[in-house]
């Protein structure tokens, strides 16, 4: 998110959370658009999450004071002690880029007892995300006993496919759905009609 007012909509809309970008090479790099102090005085119901990539640790407990977050997501090279580091303050997401045939439960075991929940995206060149299709697939024979997100290229006319996955037994940790670029007007500005629909769809039986 780049604009506090529509911030201030989706937190009437009843959506649980909202991403910051904190990674200066990314166009929605929220230090250009909003201040901390801004964030602080919406008085917001929904969680704010900053994101992060291979930033130090300073770095990131300087935003978390700054812009009052409730979470943050790595989204870089991080290590499992440099996970736990900041657990011990904060809220930790830990994000897994995967591919077809990647040993699921081989990567995640080192972060099992350093972050809170895990992310899985779709893998990619770079940081960030691709706005690529995830293959949710590659997750049913793993074992995961975390909470996750779901995330990779979720798009407006998926809403079906996800409430099937969410049957799925690997999906009894499945904690929120990440959405992104699929619903943006242009980066980091939202299409708010495309998101409120998607809401009132998953609340659709």
């Amino acid at each position: 998110m780049t604009q506090l007012d529509q911030v201030r909509q989706l937190d009437e809309m009843g959506v649980d959370f909202a991403g910051f970008i904190f990674y200066p090479k990314s166009p929605r790099y929220v230090v250009r658009h909003l201040s901390g102090e801004q964030l602080k005085k919406a008085k917001l119901k929904l969680g704010k999450v900053g994101v992060f990539v291979n930033a130090g640790y300073e770095e990131v407990m300087k935003q978390v004071d700054s812009y009052g977050l409730d979470m943050i997501q790595l989204h870089g090279d991080e290590t499992p002690r440099f996970c736990e580091q900041l657990a011990n303050y904060i809220t930790v997401i830990k994000v897994f880029r995967l591919g077809e045939d990647d040993p699921i439960d081989w990567i995640i075991r080192p972060y099992q007892d350093s972050c809170d929940m895990f992310l899985f995206d779709t893998e990619g060149v770079g940081y960030g995300g691709t706005g690529k299709k995830f293959n949710w697939n590659v997750l049913k024979a793993a074992v995961i006993d975390k909470l996750f997100f779901l995330s990779g290229g979720i798009e407006p006319g998926d809403v079906g496919k996800l409430k099937v996955f969410a049957r799925e037994p690997v999906a009894k940790k499945l904690f929120s759905i990440d959405v992104n670029s699929k619903f943006e007007l242009s980066a980091g500005v939202k299409d708010l009609k495309k998101i409120r629909t998607m809401l009132e769809e998953f609340k659709t039986p």
